[in-house]
């Protein structure tokens, strides 16, 4: 029977690996966590692996080319003594360890840091606009860009006397004075109700 015969194989880089505690039964998290970085990445990945250990552990590192050692190594073959060239051995960059980080990614953030070590340049669409960080910083953005807008013209409108301002005239009841030309506008009852009211009030000028 014929033998076959053949050296250890190099992985695929980049290569990506999910290091999971059984114990735990984080095996269903951590595929769904390689489905979806399969699913972004495809062929830019060169593999994908799980890797089954205990303690509690739940670390993603991911192996590429040490960009220290730019020249391939020259080594002897052990079978005709010719030289051949072997590719430097592979970097692992840690990018997720649950005990340092704490819990677990979030999808998003684990492609971003993904997408850091082997595509920099790569725009990952909704996944960089959700990002605080990002070029995009989506609805957090949007949200300051109202507070900013909406405080400035409280302070155009303050100096522009249109500051509404409300005016105490007891028994629970108020006039809310939209400008100083108005004289009034709506009273509020003691039972918080609000409805029009009749008082002369004399224009109230707005500090």
């Amino acid at each position: 029977m014929a033998e076959i015969a053949g050296g250890p194989t190099e992985p695929r880089l980049p290569r990506i690996t999910i290091q999971f505690c059984t114990q735990c039964k984080w095996m269903l998290r951590a595929a769904y966590y390689a489905q979806e970085l399969l699913s972004t990445f495809s062929t830019s990945l060169g593999e994908v692996a799980l890797q089954p250990a205990t303690g509690g552990v739940f670390v993603v590192e991911i192996a590429t080319l040490a960009s220290a050692s730019g020249e391939a190594s020259t080594v002897v073959a052990a079978d005709n003594d010719q030289p051949r060239q072997r590719r430097p051995a592979p970097a692992a960059t840690v990018l997720w360890d649950r005990k340092v980080d704490g819990g677990f990614p979030e999808t998003k953030e684990l492609k971003r840091r993904v997408r850091d070590v082997i595509q920099p340049g790569r725009d990952l669409g909704h996944v960089d606009r959700d990002d605080g960080r990002g070029k995009g910083k989506g609805k957090r953005e949007r949200r300051l860009r109202r507070k900013r807008e909406t405080a400035k013209g409280r302070q155009e409108r303050r100096r522009e006397g249109k500051e509404e301002k409300y005016v105490m005239l007891g028994e629970g009841r108020s006039v809310t004075i939209a400008n100083e030309s108005e004289r009034m506008e709506v009273g509020r009852n003691g039972d918080g109700r609000h409805e029009r009211c009749g008082f002369d009030v004399e224009p109230t000028s707005i500090p």
